[in-house]
């Protein structure tokens, strides 16, 4: 059964500016899932309906498997952990520390369990060294790893990521890389909007593509970033190695770097 079903969903914002149009998508329990789309297109807007910040001017948002219309915010969180683009609309305590065991002390847990699930939060992006730090005083990629921590502390079944890699160096990539891996190594689901296709081909196996509003495919990433028609429809770019493959005359199947090598050493 789906854990998070969203069911002929249309959505309009108090100026008129409708969002959405009777989109349906099921996200099922382990599911690792990037939606991509460009800017205004309503990705952003379908997320926020998984915990409650929004509710759908029509239809119906379910998570396992019950209407949520009815359900607060802060009950949905301690089941679907959001991290949002913008850091500074998360971060408002003075540590590293204080950050990451905020969300852990809210949902009440004994103290010898805050203690472990914020060592290994800070742990597993690499803030080990700042726990004393204010998170202004850190960097802006350091920031945004911040937000992460202070989010799966609290261990949520569903992980929601709005846009990391947005101003992310290498080395922070492959941190949020680890976070997604150990996630899925756990059987949890994890989500995400990116305009990063590198990061989404690398990180993600199904992709949901959404134009103004309106789903467009919901498929396994490779046979969505194959269909370069679809790219082009929708405003969105190949992942460079499937850029260059296609330059080349390689199949639009090779999207990263170890499926070039391999088609490369078969020829």
């Amino acid at each position: 059964m789906p854990i998070i079903e969203y069911d002929s969903i249309s959505f309009t914002y108090p100026n008129g500016t409708d969002a959405l149009f009777d989109v349906n998508l099921a996200i099922n329990e382990k599911d690792i899932v990037a939606i991509v789309g460009q800017n205004g297109g309503g990705k952003t807007t379908l997320v926020k309906m998984t915990n409650g910040l929004l509710h759908p001017t029509k239809g119906s948002v379910r998570l396992f498997g019950e209407d949520i219309a009815n359900t607060s915010t802060a009950k949905i969180s301690h089941k679907v952990g959001f991290v949002f683009q913008n850091p500074r609309t998360q971060l408002f305590l003075n540590s590293v520390e204080a950050e990451v065991s905020f969300g852990p002390k809210r949902l009440k847990m004994p103290s010898e369990e805050i203690d472990v699930r914020v060592t290994d939060a800070i742990e597993m992006v690499g803030l080990q060294k700042k726990r004393s730090q204010h998170p202004y005083d850190l960097t802006a990629p350091e920031r945004k790893l911040l937000t992460i921590a202070s989010i799966i502390s609290m261990n949520p079944q569903i992980l929601i990521l709005d846009e990391p890699s947005g101003g992310m160096d290498a080395v922070s990539m492959d941190l949020v890389a680890h976070v997604i891996m150990t996630y899925r190594n756990a059987g949890k689901t994890v989500i995400t909007i990116s305009h990063d296709m590198d990061f989404v081909a690398r990180c993600f196996d199904r992709v949901v593509v959404i134009k103004q509003g309106r789903l467009m495919r919901d498929g396994p990433v490779h046979e969505v970033f194959s269909d370069h028609k679809l790219l082009q429809e929708t405003n969105l770019e190949p992942t460079a190695i499937g850029q260059l493959s296609a330059a080349c005359g390689f199949p639009h199947s090779i999207i990263s770097v170890p499926e070039m090598v391999s088609y490369i050493e078969a020829k």
